[in-house]
């Protein structure tokens, strides 16, 4: 290879190394390969596998999501939609202009039906005045993204303070007040889950309202969110992603000289986990925020500055689970889209700290009905914080038990839900892969 110039580049233009080969490092590399600047391009991928938490498997008959689910805000200012529209993954209702147009604040939607702890049907009428309550009370705290200061640090502490406000001035029974900081409490869990976080305490309200809401109403991919993916891999020149790769140190800010390329000077070096390194005079770095936390201290040399080692320490990364349960027959009604289990006893404004053992199903938030898979019905929990993460200590069959006892519990006073039979369990974790488990 000739000797390059006084800038240290190769003849055909910089190596780049984009190390990650989630949706990130994907774009990045797709974005570069449309550039005749960068012919030496290749993406690091540490498993055997691109698309990162974008994984779909196939399971209970169909496709399940057990990594990323929806695409929020689909709408043409949304890059993912507009792949995903371009390769053809999405359907005619999807795509409507109808659709793209739909304003939901970044909310969830109502649920289909609410069931109490005790096996009480609560009316929509009451959970959507307290969804209007709630939404409205984190809407209103986009108003101090460019405040000088905040009434109080965290969102969590500021929806307490104005739902204090308005329970004030309620004028119903007991029962009825306590009922609906219950459903007020499910939509904090839920909250949290969209936010993954164990609390709302843990949010900051000043940058809360950095997020952009885009117009859209969410939507799936009807044969699997990996689609997306798959099809970005092949728009990549053969080659360009090498799999199995996990890269231990960037060696940046230097003069590196490489035997393969003799005469040529590298502002990086990368040093993969099997020894071998990679000269690059460009490195996009794309792993997940969990990664850098864990392996900041050796992960870069020289260190980063001390501004963003102190941002990546800063930024909260927390743990969301999923929980697919099949059933013989549904117990739902054939329109139900989301089942929302409310605990009479709880409120938000108050922090009784149970032992997780025996409360960690209180945090999880309901279950999302999934499009019926021919004759196989799929119910989809959500869970997040610590509760998920103890969760993770059980065994698959104790998950499923009491999981099946709750479903039970919420449920049997309810005509739909008779004959239901839970017969199989697929649990997830964002940070493990997924197990099947047959139960009774």
């Amino acid at each position: 290879m000739e000797s390059t110039g006084g800038d240290g580049k190769a003849p055909g233009g910089p190596r780049v190394l984009v190390v990650g080969g989630g949706i990130a490092g994907l774009g990045a590399a797709q974005r570069l390969c449309c550039h005749s600047a960068f012919p030496h391009l290749r993406v690091l991928e540490a498993t055997a596998r691109a698309g990162g938490r974008i994984r779909s498997e196939c399971s209970f008959g169909g496709v399940v999501e057990v990594g990323a689910h929806w695409i929020h805000g689909p709408s043409r200012g949304n890059p993912v939609f507009r792949l995903a529209a371009e390769y053809g993954l999405l359907g005619e209702k999807e795509l409507s202009e109808e659709n793209q147009l739909v304003e939901t604040g970044g909310h969830v939607g109502l649920p289909s039906v609410t069931y109490t702890s005790s096996g009480v049907r609560v009316s929509l009428q009451l959970v959507a005045e307290m969804a209007t309550l709630f939404y409205g009370l984190i809407d209103q705290t986009r108003e101090f993204l460019q405040a000088a200061e905040t009434p109080v640090p965290s969102v969590g502490e500021y929806l307490r303070k104005e739902i204090s406000q308005h329970v004030a001035g309620w004028r119903e029974d007991e029962e009825t007040k306590k009922l609906k900081l219950a459903v007020l409490n499910a939509f904090f869990n839920l909250e949290c889950c969209v936010s993954g976080t164990h609390s709302m305490d843990l949010v900051a309200l000043a940058p809360f309202g950095e997020y952009t809401v885009l117009p859209g109403l969410d939507c799936t991919f009807s044969k699997g969110y990996q689609g997306l993916t798959n099809c970005m891999m092949a728009s990549l020149p053969e080659n360009t992603v090498v799999f199995e790769k996990p890269v231990k140190t960037i060696h940046w800010n230097g003069a590196f000289q490489e035997a393969a390329f003799p005469g040529e000077t590298f502002p990086v070096s990368v040093e993969c986990e099997d020894g071998d390194r990679l000269p690059a005079h460009h490195v996009i770095v794309t792993v997940p925020l969990g990664f850098l936390k864990e392996h900041l201290d050796t992960f870069f040399d020289p260190p980063l500055p001390a501004e963003k080692a102190e941002a990546i320490r800063k930024i909260g990364f927390g743990t969301n689970n999923k929980i697919f349960l099949e059933f013989e027959e549904p117990f739902w009604e054939p329109d139900c889209q989301l089942i929302q289990v409310v605990w009479e006893d709880t409120s938000p404004l108050e922090d009784p700290a149970p032992a997780l053992r025996d409360a960690w199903f209180r945090k999880l938030i309901g279950f999302v009905v999934l499009p019926a898979f021919g004759s196989v019905h799929v119910l989809c929990g959500f869970i997040a914080g610590l509760e998920s993460e103890f969760m993770e200590t059980l065994s698959d069959e104790e998950v499923l038990l009491c999981l099946t006892q709750v479903l039970q519990r919420v449920t049997a006073p309810d005509p739909v839900c008779r004959g239901s039979h839970t017969s199989d369990i697929l649990l997830h974790d964002a940070r493990g892969s997924a197990v099947g488990v047959e139960g009774g």
